[in-house]
């Protein structure tokens, strides 16, 4: 089967869906919010709609993702505008964020340009050859219950108000994204107070944790691929270095199908709402992978990448 030309079947972008997609997620973004304002004195209320809230929140990250490729809407300045008006609701800057990212697709699965991903792995021969307090460092570093909670607070309240390659990429835009966010906050704090901040920041927090929970199982669990050039196949690495989630449809649904990262790294100009279609219609011996939900788990535990093995693995005891 020819590969590349069945993906290419799903490049097609649609406004209509497009728009869908887009305006539809705003909808249940702000009405969750404020039903979880409304109703703070309510708990079963507010932490329903906050729940709804935070997979809104991470469903806008991944369309403003699906902008930085343009592949969301029909041309390239409707993608930009789309991103650009996301970027306070996803606290990334778009410019800087779509930079990043492509530079991230750009060296799938290449183990002398790790820096360009989102979780950084050590190989096993870095870790013999690495003291104590490095070692110390990479376990707290790659323990869940540091790099979930904290890398999301880390990462979207904090690193992104200066990403990295900021002065290379738009200094001024991400100073112009900082500001509306401030913007944004004065405005939520006129119209809902105290509880209104609260309300939304902790189910931002929650949406932050919900994204890099996914991040971490898109490139990390044990069957994926790291290489050195020229032994790298940049194919193999799209495919086999990235992950499929078989949440179920909801899920997908509900993240906008960043679950199937596998064929989103093949083909990047594919629009979210096709990714599904197109996995799902690939013959079965093409051999995918599917990851359910306590194989994604259990990826917590592989923390080094093994050259001679080609697999995640744990700590060495």
């Amino acid at each position: 089967m020819d590969l590349r030309a069945h993906t290419r079947k799903f490049t097609e972008k649609d406004n209509r869906l497009a728009s869908l997609s887009y305006f539809g997620t705003f909808a249940v973004y702000f009405l969750s919010l404020y039903l979880a304002v409304a109703h703070a004195d309510r708990w079963y209320v507010m932490l329903s709609a906050g729940a709804v809230f935070a997979f809104a929140a991470v469903r806008l990250y991944v369309l403003q993702h699906d902008t930085g490729h343009h592949s969301l809407f029909e041309t390239r300045l409707q993608n930009e505008i789309a991103g650009h008006v996301l970027s306070p609701f996803t606290f990334a800057p778009f410019e800087v964020m779509k930079q990043n990212h492509n530079l991230h697709h750009s060296n799938i699965g290449n183990l002398e340009h790790r820096e360009t991903g989102e979780i950084h792995t050590m190989t096993v021969r870095e870790w013999k050859a690495a003291g104590f307090w490095e070692r110390l460092g990479y376990r707290l570093y790659r323990n869940p219950f540091v790099l979930v909670p904290l890398g999301s607070a880390f990462t979207y309240f904090i690193r992104y108000r200066w990403p990295k390659n900021t002065v290379r990429f738009g200094v001024w835009g991400v100073v112009l994204h900082n500001l509306v966010i401030v913007a944004m906050l004065a405005l939520l704090y006129w119209a809902a107070g105290m509880t209104g901040i609260w309300i939304w920041l902790v189910f931002s927090f929650l949406g932050g944790m919900i994204g890099v929970f996914l991040v971490y199982l898109q490139h990390n669990f044990e069957d994926t691929y790291w290489d050195r050039r020229p032994d790298l196949n940049p194919q193999v690495a799209a495919l086999q270095g990235s992950s499929c989630l078989d949440f179920g449809w909801f899920f997908d649904m509900a993240v906008a199908n960043i679950t199937l990262h596998d064929i989103h790294h093949y083909n990047a100009r594919i629009p979210s709402y096709r990714l599904r279609q197109c996995h799902y219609s690939l013959p079965p011996e093409l051999g995918l992978r599917r990851i359910k939900f306590p194989e994604a788990v259990r990826a917590l535990t592989l923390k080094l990448w093994d050259e001679d093995k080609k697999c995640l693995v744990p700590f060495p005891a």
